[in-house]
């Protein structure tokens, strides 16, 4: 190696580094500051303590041999926290090494957090030689007479990992460089910092404060920490502000509602990528937050000059405040509070209040005020009426109604109702008729009647109410009621009238009325007489049944009489035509003839009996009779009763049952006959020597009514 002219002694006194030795009292971070000033301390001033270059950041253990090949044991050993030197051509200071075919080992054991792209960059004048975790990066290891220099581009995995620099002096001047730096260009640096540990969060009560704590991120391309906080139910918010936090603590002010927040910290490195969140902190507020000002706050003036306040709720609210004043500037009176939403009070008419309204929560914690002015103008409507009803006669319509809520009050100042009427089932805004109530109508605090003597006869029209309070305010008019005014004209005559023989009478049947008033059909019948009138017996002998609205069932017993009929609409009102009326139809038709071809005598007079002789009830089990048996000496010689029925195909009474009914009998029901059809019977009182003591002929129209 060629020699400069200087000795290589004179080249070292104008030397910036040299070896330093590792001493706990002076801290490492110092070493690179002040490495001139204690590479001139004697050996002798210095107490080597190894464990030293490691205390407070990363630094270089530096091992110092007195040969080439770094062999035997180190002449010294010292802490650099740079390698940085220029040894000119004399050898270390505080050393005893030969001015040539010295050496120097560097080594350093660190964490690199989430590792990343690294430069490594070596400058030297002899040999040197890089290896990470033993493994050579950097060869420069020749004699040379000119400062050699090489850089490497490389990935460090995460976590720990030893770099080792190898220094050879060999001859002439000596000088020994080496830096290794995170690469930050954010294209090169994908690699994000590693999620901060250690975090904890301590709450103070009295400041609302959360002081954060956690362990510095051990990457070397760090930029700062970021703070976040939310709550369980809600996304991540910064609250560290828009500048990197550069040391791994932080003070918020959290929010005092009471609530718990949760925090985590990340990491940004110098690329701009930040980290995942640290495991979350969290901390349990006291509640010094009120709730939300209550929104969208009104007054209605009405119901006898009461102020009705309605506002829409706070979330946290426990109750409300409701305030009131004379001026706008105050003093405002506390009125009383409310759970709910809405406030009544009393407020002196046509007259200027201030309101305002807060919200409460569970701890007493208000919200700020909503505020909002009256006028005093009662402008507020009153509910409608309710219930419509009416009662309907001829030639007037009565309709009556309820009290809508809280009617009371006005109506006991001068409130009132008004009826409107339009014509047709539908309420028409447009054609109704105000109402003029006849004398003898009724308005309470209750409700309402009004007598309609104007309405027209025969129709349909539609009424609604409304009530009316002291200052003028109409409600909105009540639910319609359609109503079928009366009249004095009778429906219309029936048509599709037929009468038809049956065993159990005559059917009479027809078909609907048109009209939209029947009440009810009447059916008549009658007999011709001999000068071709109709005499009309009435509507006794016809009965109808469930099933069939338009049809009867008319006369007694089927002894082939002939009748005539007439049917008749009744409406609500009482109308109906008369059966002589000539638009009435008439209809002729002759009973079926079902009497016994064979004659029984009739010549009980034992004691009285009953019978039925047209029925039709659902409820009954058939044609039954029942006797006394009073005269008695001839009742004593009664052994028994039998019960027979004309059968038609045999012309014959046959008996009902088998052997005779005991004498004590005194009523027998016919469970065997069949509805819509006519039954013959006789009752016979038989002595033990087979004589009749007494016979009773009767007959039963068992009729199946529709």
């Amino acid at each position: 190696m060629g020699h400069t002219g200087a000795t290589r002694s004179q080249v070292f006194q104008r030397s910036e580094r040299g070896p330093t030795l590792c001493d706990d009292s002076y801290p490492a971070d110092r070493a690179g500051r002040d490495g001139h000033r204690r590479r001139r301390q004697r050996p002798d001033q210095r107490r080597p303590r190894l464990r030293g270059c490691q205390l407070h950041r990363p630094v270089w253990k530096a091992q110092y041999f007195a040969n080439s090949t770094f062999s035997g044991t180190p002449k010294s050993t010292a802490c650099d926290s740079v390698i940085a030197e220029n040894y000119g051509h004399g050898d270390p200071p505080g050393v005893t090494l030969p001015k040539d075919n010295f050496s120097v080992r560097w080594s350093l054991t660190r964490d690199f957090g989430s590792g990343g792209p690294f430069r490594l960059s070596a400058a030297t004048q002899d040999g040197m030689r890089v290896y990470v975790d033993g493994v050579r990066k950097i060869d420069l290891w020749k004699n040379v007479s000119t400062t050699a220099r090489k850089t490497v581009d490389l990935t460090v995995p995460a976590g720990k990992h030893t770099l080792r620099v190898d220094y050879v002096a060999w001859t002439g001047t000596a000088n020994a460089g080496f830096t290794y730096t995170p690469r930050t260009e954010a294209a090169v640096d994908t690699v994000k910092p590693l999620a901060p540990t250690g975090l904890t969060a301590a709450y103070n009560r009295d400041t609302s404060k959360t002081t954060l704590r956690w362990a510095a991120n051990k990457e070397m391309d760090l930029a700062g920490y970021r703070v976040y906080r939310r709550l369980s139910t809600t996304q991540w918010a910064k609250v560290s502000g828009s500048s990197l936090l550069t040391s791994p603590s932080f003070v918020d002010a959290t929010p005092a509602t009471g609530q718990t927040f949760l925090y985590e910290v990340r990491a940004v490195d110098k690329a701009g990528r930040e980290s995942a969140g640290s495991l979350d902190a969290t901390a349990v507020t006291v509640d010094r937050t009120g709730p939300a000002a209550p929104t969208g706050l009104t007054v209605a003036v009405g119901d006898a000059w009461w102020a009705t306040l309605a506002w829409q709720g706070a979330a946290d609210a426990a109750k409300y405040e409701v305030y009131a004043a004379s001026a706008a500037t105050g003093p405002f009176t506390l009125l009383g509070t409310t759970t709910t939403t809405s406030y009544r009070t009393g407020a002196p008419a046509n007259t200027v209040q201030y309101y305002r309204v807060r919200a409460l929560d569970a701890l007493g914690n208000p919200s700020a005020y909503a505020a909002v002015t009256s006028d005093g103008v009662d402008r507020m409507p009153p509910k409608s009426p309710t219930s419509l009803g009416s009662v309907v006669g001829v030639g007037y319509t009565d309709v009556y109604w309820k009290q809508p809520d809280s009617f009371y009050e006005d109506f006991d100042n001068g409130g009132t109702y008004r009826v409107y009427r339009s014509p047709g089932k539908t309420l028409d805004p447009a054609a109704l008729t105000r109402v003029t109530c006849a004398e003898g109508s009724d308005t309470t605090s209750a409700g309402g009647k009004c007598q309609d003597l104007d309405m027209p006869a025969g129709t349909y029209v539609t009424y609604a109410v409304a009530a009316v309070d002291p200052g003028g305010n109409e409600s909105a008019l009540s639910a319609p009621l359609v109503v079928r005014t009366g009249d004095r004209v009778a429906p219309g005559p029936v048509g599709g009238v037929k009468a038809t023989p049956r065993a159990d009478g005559v059917l009479v049947s027809w078909a609907p009325s048109t009209e939209d008033d029947i009440e009810r059909y009447v059916v008549r019948n009658g007999t011709r007489q001999a000068d071709g009138t109709v005499k009309w017996l009435g509507t006794a002998s016809c009965a109808e049944g469930t099933s069939d609205p338009l049809a009867v069932i008319c006369g007694d017993l089927p002894d082939g009489e002939t009748y005539l009929y007439a049917v008749v609409a009744r409406d609500r009102w009482g109308n109906e035509l008369s059966p002589s009326d000539p638009k009435v139809t008439v209809v002729e038709a002759t009973e079926l003839d079902l009497r016994p071809s064979v004659t029984v005598v009739r010549d009980w007079n034992l004691g009285s009996l009953a019978n039925g002789t047209v029925i039709g009830g659902p409820d009954l089990d058939g044609p039954s009779v029942s006797w006394r048996c009073d005269r008695t000496a001839v009742c004593d010689t009664v052994a028994g009763y039998r019960v027979s029925r004309w059968n038609a195909a045999t012309k014959a009474y046959e008996p009902l049952h088998a052997g005779l009914l005991p004498a004590e009998t005194r009523g027998y029901t016919d469970t065997t006959a069949a509805r819509g059809a006519t039954y013959f019977y006789t009752l016979e009182a038989v002595r033990a020597d087979g004589s009749v003591a007494g016979t009773y002929v009767w007959s039963c129209v068992f009729q199946d009514r529709v």
